[in-house]
């Protein structure tokens, strides 16, 4: 039984989504108690998948029983189980904070507001289990139609912002989806595992290396990595306050996530000269993304544009972790990722809930949260020191790592670029809490707001969920390196 759990993981969602049309036609408020009932039994059973796995070893579940490289097969290893603890746990803070505290835009789509967010989230767990690199695009396809619909839900220059995404997105898939065509040819397969045993004899092959290109170039402008990363910061700062978070904390991930497991599982790393060259690439490109990307953040006045900038910064960040070539950098990396869709997840809920519960539209108006909105500067004085990177949050482990596994490459400009990154964001935001702290006080609406109950829950369990991955950093590192173990690193 424990087999089908992948599978199970998936299905939750998906069928939810499909039966959620059909249930509205009798019973539309029902729409957002089957939403969150799906999302919650997506967090038990990805807990329990986790456990299964850290037990009993990883679970390759082949689709109609036809095995790989034949069949489509989806592998849950101890990466892809922590990961989806992470999906369905935000996803469930998010479907609380959404509509109780920031109120979704949907009105009477209400029923089409609540099927997009189950399908991304079923797009999400297919991205995260695919074992070939064809359902890898599949996926990827039905996360970012998902998103770009759930953005333009906003209405006005959302719209804009939506199609320009969905235009890039559709370009990235045009470039990942060439890659694979030239993989396809000079291998013969497409299953990952399969590629592992062929790809090393085949590293010679322009087809190979090309087909790597494009496939990053592809995922590149999926994960909005400078200077591909034009779509990201409008259409987040733009989307609706109730989908902000869960779009920040997880559409670029998936892509990030994709990428390590290409390059990773299925070509593999060694001292060839090619493979050597696009970890260059790699770790260059993550280098001048978390270097521009935090300067940019400093330069901006919109307080969501800042977080959407903040984290094309630790995009960057995962990148640099992933292109060092060592079993420490790539488990860094994905421990980084989990923790960073922790970070946006609580930035986007506190921007949103600042926004509807104290009327802040700007920067300039941020002094308003003194002494009225304890819940939120608590939650930014947390996710801060987790972004600068001060013990015990998940941040600061996080950025060890990668800075360690930069030092056993013997790369000492990407430790550079880790530092230099980690100084701007310390300047944006001290730029940001002098404001707060220093800031005058705005005359319209000062007086106290109590904050609802639920937005109390979402802040809290963020925050502490910071807190747990940097007090549980050294399990969930080992777990991550247990997956990486037969990489060969």
């Amino acid at each position: 039984m424990t087999r089908h759990l992948p599978a199970l993981l998936f299905c939750i969602p998906m069928l939810t989504a499909i039966s959620m049309p059909m249930v509205s036609l009798k019973r539309r408020e029902w729409c957002r108690p089957m939403a969150l009932a799906a999302v919650w039994a997506m967090s038990v059973t990805a807990v329990v998948n986790l456990v299964v796995v850290l037990r009993s070893g990883e679970i390759r579940y082949a689709f109609g029983g036809w095995a790989a490289p034949v069949g489509i097969e989806w592998v849950a290893d101890g990466l892809a189980s922590v990961v989806m603890v992470a999906i369905s746990l935000i996803a469930s803070i998010c479907l609380i904070y959404s509509g109780r505290v920031a109120p979704h835009p949907a009105g009477s789509r209400v029923v089409l507001y609540y099927t997009l967010i189950l399908l991304l989230l079923a797009g999400l767990t297919g991205t995260v289990f695919a074992g070939d690199l064809f359902n890898v695009f599949v996926f990827l396809e039905v996360v970012a139609l998902s998103a770009a619909a759930l953005i333009g839900m906003a209405g006005g220059k959302a719209l804009v912002f939506a199609f320009r995404y969905l235009i890039l997105a559709s370009i990235g898939a045009t470039f990942y989806l060439l890659g694979v065509s030239y993989f396809y040819a000079a291998t013969g397969t497409l299953n990952m595992a399969d590629l592992a045993q062929r790809v090393p004899g085949l590293l010679d092959s322009k087809a190979v290396i090309g087909g790597m290109v494009f496939m990053f170039v592809g995922l590149g402008i999926k994960m909005a990595l400078m200077p591909l990363h034009g779509w990201l910061p409008d259409a987040y700062s733009s989307a609706p306050d109730s989908v902000s978070p869960l779009l920040s904390a997880l559409v670029t991930k998936a892509s990030l996530l994709a990428w390590a497991r290409i390059l990773y599982w299925g070509v593999g790393v060694g001292a060839d000269l090619e493979i050597t060259q696009i970890l260059r690439l790699v770790w260059g490109m993550g280098a001048l993304a978390a270097v521009i990307g935090a300067f940019l953040a400093l330069t901006q006045r919109d307080v969501k544009r800042i977080f959407a900038y903040g984290g094309l910064s630790h995009i960057g960040l995962i990148l640099i972790g992933v292109g060092q070539g060592n079993q420490t950098g790539l488990a860094a990396a994905m421990f980084y990722l989990v923790n960073d869709a922790v970070m946006q997840a609580t930035l986007f809920v506190v921007a949103g809930a600042a926004i509807h519960q104290y009327g802040i539209q700007t920067f300039d108006e941020l002094g308003r949260l003194r002494g009225r909105a304890p819940w939120l500067i608590g939650a930014l004085i947390i996710v801060s020191m987790s972004m600068i990177g001060i013990p015990p949050t998940g941040g600061f482990f996080g950025k060890w790592y990668i800075i360690l596994s930069s030092l056993r490459a013997g790369n000492y400009l990407a430790v550079a670029a880790v530092m230099i990154s980690t100084l701007l964001t310390l300047a944006y935001l001290i730029r940001l809490w002098v404001r707060v702290f220093v800031g005058d006080h705005v005359s319209v609406n000062t007086e106290r707001v109590e904050m609802p109950f639920a937005l109390r829950v979402c802040v809290g369990t963020l925050t502490v969920g910071i807190i747990a991955l940097g007090l549980g950093s050294d399990r969930i590192v080992r777990v991550l390196l247990q997956a990486t173990t037969g990489l060969g690193l």
